[in-house]
């Protein structure tokens, strides 16, 4: 969809300039924002009205959040998006001073993870930083390496900077997901900017042999009873994944009652506001594990709906992606559109058991200010990159 701006100079029209602006990506944000605020409060009102007396506890944080997002969105929208090319630097600077602060003081530890800072009244996940700043200075960092991507010293070279943060995330705040989703940020958007996809193939299967050699060591661990005492809480996910009925009262339990949740819920769910399993039977049901509580009240159809209007979103992405005026404004869409595939797919493969569990929202849905305000401030990158197209070029 696009929408026609005048340029207009000493009070009289001088020529027409057709610019492009997405609203469809702009109206499915909001829709998503706002379907999440709703089911947001009907999967933590009974939990919120029992921890905290107040059923809209986490509807009202999460509200804060979004609109002081929508206004970031807005903000970053009318910026031109060259502007991010000088502040490259200082934002990996700004994402490794903020993971670091993670083990002073204004560390807040959470569900037996320390993740956040405490910033005035404000806590702030650092690996949300790090996602929008591994996005601005990679496509910054492509752009000036050129042909040198083409060769493996320079592929190697583009790894290095997020190789680190992605080390950072995981080993000072024991977030693998993140560090998981920084790494395939970086890939993809590699990947894009890449003419020789040969390599990348060879590492996705050298990638997927590691995982399984993994996976069959820690399987024969555990089957010797001095090993399994060996396994950390990694390795028994891990477990609880390829047989979740033999862990249900541990690591088993929360991916055995997604599957409830998920199942009970049918075709067309059990109702808006119906669900069983967010009665303190499943964990973080307003979390990473909403998805599971809108597949049991809107079952199927409703599921569906929800990861088709993830895919319009993607798809919206790579339309302005494609039409972008440089590989810069391109690759910046690229990141934003990794990040929102990536997660959307992990979350949602996290809830059906497909992969091991791990901690993985999903996008402008489940709770967490930090996630949608920093998504929000991307979108507002996508939609500045946008107002530069102009439809005569599309």
């Amino acid at each position: 969809m696009a929408t026609r701006f005048r340029t207009v100079q000493g009070g009289r029209r001088q020529s027409n300039n057709e610019a492009y602006f997405d609203y469809s990506l702009l109206f499915t944000v909001l829709f998503l924002i706002g379907f999440g605020l709703m089911m947001i409060y009907s999967s933590s009102s009974y939990k919120a009205n029992l921890d905290y007396e107040d059923s809209a506890f986490f509807l009202k944080k999460q509200l804060t959040a979004a609109l002081l997002g929508i206004v970031c969105m807005v903000v970053v929208s009318r910026i031109p998006y060259h502007f991010w090319e000088r502040l490259v630097v200082p934002a990996y600077i700004t994402s490794v001073i903020l993971i670091l602060l993670v083990k002073t003081p204004l560390g807040i530890t959470s569900h037996g993870a320390t993740r956040w800072i405490r910033i005035w009244k404000f806590s702030l996940q650092p690996a949300e930083v790090a996602k929008l700043c591994m996005i601005i200075f990679l496509a910054c960092l492509v752009c000036k390496m050129g042909k040198q991507i083409r060769v493996m010293k320079g592929l190697i070279a583009l790894m290095i900077p997020p190789g680190i943060i992605a080390v950072m995330v995981w080993r000072i705040t024991k977030n693998m997901s993140s560090a998981i989703i920084i790494l395939g940020i970086a890939m993809l958007m590699i990947f894009v900017a890449s003419p020789d996809y040969k390599r990348f193939i060879i590492m996705a299967v050298l990638g997927i042999v590691g995982v399984a050699l993994i996976v069959f060591a820690i399987v024969k661990m555990a089957e010797s009873p001095e090993m399994m005492e060996k396994l950390e809480f990694r390795g028994l996910r891990i477990l609880a994944w390829l047989n979740p009925e033999a862990y249900a009262d541990d690591k088993g339990f929360q991916p055995l009652q997604a599957l409830y949740a998920i199942g009970s819920g049918g075709i067309f769910g059990k109702g808006l506001g119906e669900s069983i399993q967010k009665l303190g039977f499943l964990p973080e049901a307003q979390n990473d594990m909403i998805f599971s509580i809108i597949c049991e009240e809107l079952g199927l159809f409703g599921a569906m709906a929800v990861m088709l209007l993830f895919l319009l979103l993607i798809w919206r992405c790579m339309i302005i992606a494609n039409n972008a005026p440089d590989l810069f404004g391109a690759l910046l869409v690229v990141g934003v559109m990794g990040h929102l595939a990536i997660q959307v797919i992990l979350n949602i493969a996290v809830c059906t058991n497909v992969i091991p569990n791990t901690g993985i929202s999903l996008p402008f849905i489940s709770y967490g200010g930090s996630s949608v305000m920093f998504l929000l401030v991307e979108i507002g990158i996508v939609l500045n990159v946008g107002r530069s197209i102009r439809l005569k070029d599309l």
